[in-house]
């Protein structure tokens, strides 16, 4: 089954020329088989990262957001704020696991990162953090997996159908 993904580099520096990790996520969803419905570069600004955020949500053929950059610890990084004024449940793991599979490549600079996961209007946000090396990481240790049909024993597009339930 195809994923319709949307993806937002968030950045005060990058555009598409030079955006590394966003060019590593574009190469990844293509080799999965998956959709690229659309690509954005935004800001760190949480208004406008809110903004693509809303539009994706709200567009019924966008399953899965993908965002990169802004996960650190610095004044500008503020995604993971973004997605909490959107939430509508975490996806705790996600960053437990993601940091768990950063130990074994940057060591215990790993815990500098805040990549994290939402479930917000039936949709999947992942917030990725803008290194290569991270970008790479969490598509290769958990995303290609998780966004595969045919992963077990589950996975998050069997729940897709599901997501929106009541």
């Amino acid at each position: 089954m195809k994923v319709n993904i949307a993806l937002l580099t968030v950045t005060d520096t990058r555009t598409f020329d030079n955006d590394k990790s966003g060019a590593i996520l574009v190469e990844k969803i293509k080799e999965a088989n998956h959709n690229l419905l659309d690509r954005k570069i935004c800001k760190d600004n949480k208004d406008d990262i809110l903004v693509i955020l809303r539009e994706w949500l709200e567009n019924k053929n966008v399953d899965v957001i993908i965002t990169t950059g802004g996960t650190g610890l610095t004044g500008r990084d503020i995604t993971p704020e973004a997605l909490e004024e959107i939430a509508d449940k975490h996806i705790v793991g996600f960053g437990e696991l993601f940091r768990n599979l950063s130990l074994k490549s940057v060591g215990t600079s790993a815990i500098q990162s805040r990549a994290c996961a939402i479930l917000s209007n039936g949709k999947y946000i992942f917030a990725l953090p803008g290194s290569s090396g991270g970008v790479t990481d969490a598509w290769e240790g958990i995303l290609k997996h998780q966004l595969d049909i045919n992963h077990k024993p589950c996975n998050f597009v069997e729940l897709f159908p599901r997501l929106k339930e009541k």
